[in-house]
């Protein structure tokens, strides 16, 4: 089945954004107040010589609009120079209207005293005033390649604002942008930090700004317990939102020197470039063009109580390109030898099913159930990806999903609606592969399978009792399978280790019905782990352990053995892979050109060199993209290498 593919567009012709978020080093938030037309120029030009084409810049609120019914028109002069220099350059920018927030630090126009950003009517109008406004003065700019409504808006408005309201004040601002006569892309600048992403309910709907957007821009920032997680963390947010059909743009990420250093932020910008790639973003703007390390800046907010603010530059105070620019470098390299406007991602056979828990706040539910599905999706879509079966994200909430895969996760589930399992046993009658592993999910509140006929669905007799859980005894679980099972052969061993709550560190006793369904795999201590039940032309496979849930809460653990049972999977169920790397620490995925071959990206989780032999399907010639024939490379520590895949 096809993936997103949607695309940014200029004049009718497919564009990627490459480029940085960019204040002055003048001046950081206060640049436009000592605006250096030479340092800017210079800045400039050296994201564009490391192949950077676009910008993300800000109208500071309370500079430019300095009373409610009038804008600073020496400010708007230095940032018409600011859009003659892209020009010059051959570079366009974004601007961002409402910059109230930046970088720890939240900002007022001193006019705006108490009055609420999204319900206030007064203010709502300043603000759809001040976005019309601006862009009536720079429409017309060739420079203008978007525009944004806001910074991180989330973060500067209340934080309990409700969908309706926000998406009032949404709609009116957006629709300023219009009134004012700006005919280019425009998104929010919200983040996507929405219910559908995160579980947790800000009032922006990512749902409802597909309506209103022309893009999505996600911004991610994480801190995590495991490398692989971290590589793909800003990746799975990408794959999240790109199933509401609108171009996904990377709109912040990135990393401050001081927490990292240069090589491991070099490892962390090649990761989440070349894996947000594969996971449907189709552009990508880094925070931040500089360092802010000199007298002035550092003694303003916020880097004079956020001190680590000054070092997210792709170089540094001085203006010298950082391991991170280079990285960028790099990625333009790859992105113009592949041709990347005339790409799009390979089609998949691979489901990932999301519970619409994620993003309905159901009566009588509770928020840890919907953090719960999030973390959990992403560490099977992690796993799919290094079992070299990348995975499509399939929302619930979405309604009936379209046929045509050949494999279903759902996984470490605890609730799902009724008519979903009936879909999911359709499903398998039409010839999928349907793969379900238990949860009693991680709080005591009605904990347990909320499974509709589950029995009957899987061929079994659960030995549940009401209200108990079945803890897990051993600190290693370990899946013994006892017959041929995709890749695995009998006597293969699985070893998982075991973790969660103690309401999640459970498993589903059950007995299975002779003649219904067959034991696939059984556990250290003899019981069914993993029972598959024939129906029509496919079958429904369980998984009596939360396997990835227990991954997904312990640190430092992938590549891990769930991987393996998804290579299975994908064998068992036919996955088509035309490139496949039996070493989990190497995930595949591939990238369609319009004129009908393929790239095939290696992206290594080894932290040394990696020798790689790519086992290459019938009917299949992998070369370099010199046109070599390739037998096997070597993957730098944390590398990515991209070869060529045409048919014979």
């Amino acid at each position: 089945m096809p993936r997103s593919a949607a695309r940014m567009s200029r004049d009718g012709r497919p564009v990627t954004w490459l480029g940085a978020n960019f204040w002055s080093r003048t001046g950081g938030p206060l640049m436009w107040r000592s605006y250096d037309p030479g340092i800017v120029a210079g800045e400039l030009r050296v994201l564009r010589d490391h192949g950077l084409n676009m910008t993300r810049s800000f109208f500071y609120w309370p500079d430019f609009m300095p009373e409610p019914d009038r804008v600073d028109e020496e400010l708007c002069a230095r940032f018409a120079d600011f859009l003659d220099r892209h020009h010059a350059l051959g570079m366009t920018t974004v601007p961002t209207f409402i910059v109230g927030h930046m970088s720890g630090e939240n900002w007022d126009p001193a006019w705006r005293g108490d009055r609420d950003l999204y319900g206030d009517v007064w203010l709502v109008a300043r603000q759809a005033w001040f976005v019309r406004e601006m862009t009536r003065r720079f429409k017309d700019h060739p420079a203008v390649a978007g525009w944004l409504i806001s910074n991180e808006m989330p973060i500067y408005g209340a934080a309990d604002a409700s969908r309706d309201v926000v998406g009032s004040w949404a709609q009116l601002v957006v629709d300023a942008v219009r009134a004012g006569g700006g005919t280019q892309p425009v998104s929010l600048g919200d983040g996507a930090w929405g219910i559908e992403n995160s579980g947790h309910d800000n009032g922006f709907s990512v749902r409802d700004a597909a309506r209103l957007c022309d893009w999505l821009g996600p911004h991610v920032y994480r801190m995590e317990d495991d490398v692989v997680r971290q590589h793909h963390a800003a990746a799975w947010v990408c794959e999240l939102t790109s199933t509401f059909d609108r171009p996904v743009i990377l709109e912040e990420f990135g990393l401050t020197s001081a927490f990292a250093s240069d090589e491991n932020a070099a490892v962390y910008y090649r990761q989440a470039l070349h894996n947000s790639l594969l996971a449907g973003a189709t552009g990508w703007i880094a925070w931040n063009n500089t360092d802010y390390d000199n007298p002035v800046v550092r003694e303003q907010p916020p880097y004079r109580h956020h001190a680590f603010e000054l070092y997210f530059g792709l170089t540094d105070s001085e203006g010298h390109p950082k391991a991170q620019l280079r990285e960028l470098r790099d990625f333009a390299r790859v992105l113009e030898e592949v041709e990347w406007e005339r790409c799009t991602r390979a089609a998949t056979d691979t489901a990932l099913v999301v519970s619409s828990y994620l993003d309905t706040p159901y009566p009588f539910t509770r928020a840890e159930d919907r953090a719960y599905v999030q973390e959990t999706g992403r560490q099977a879509w992690i796993a799919a990806r290094l079992a070299d079966a990348p995975a499509t994200v399939v929302r619930e909430s979405d309604g009936e999903w379209e046929d045509g895969f050949r494999l279903y996760l759902a996984p470490s589930v605890k609730q799902l609606l009724a008519p979903t399992w009936y879909r999911l046993e359709e499903l398998a009658r039409g010839g999928a592969t349907v793969y379900v592993s238990y949860s009693p999910g991680a709080h005591a509140e009605q904990r347990g399978p909320w499974y509709a006929r589950m029995d009957q669905l899987f061929g079994v007799r659960n030995q549940l009792a009401y209200g108990l859980v079945n803890p897990i005894e051993d600190d290693e679980v370990e899946f013994v399978f006892e017959r041929d099972f995709g890749s695995l052969g009998a006597g293969a061993r699985l070893s998982l280790r075991a973790a969660g709550t103690v309401n999640s560190r459970c498993f589903l006793p059950v007995e299975v019905v002779e003649g219904e369904a067959d034991v696939v795999a059984v556990d250290g201590h003899g019981r069914p782990a993993l029972v598959e039940r024939a129906v029509g032309s496919g079958r429904l496979v369980l998984c009596t352990y939360p396997v990835e849930h227990m991954a997904a809460v312990t640190p430092r653990v992938n590549p891990e053995a769930t991987s393996a049972l998804y290579d299975a999977l994908a064998a068992r169920a036919g996955v088509r892979r035309p490139v496949t790397v039996a070493d989990p620490r190497v995930a595949v995925d591939l990238v369609e050109h319009a004129d009908g071959h393929r790239w095939v990206w290696l992206v290594g989780q080894c932290a040394t060199e990696l020798p790689v032999k790519p086992v290459v399907a019938d009917g299949w010639r992998l070369t370099t993209r010199d046109g070599e024939p390739v037998q096997a490379v070597t993957l730098p520590p944390y590398g990515v290498v991209v070869l060529r895949l045409d048919a014979e």
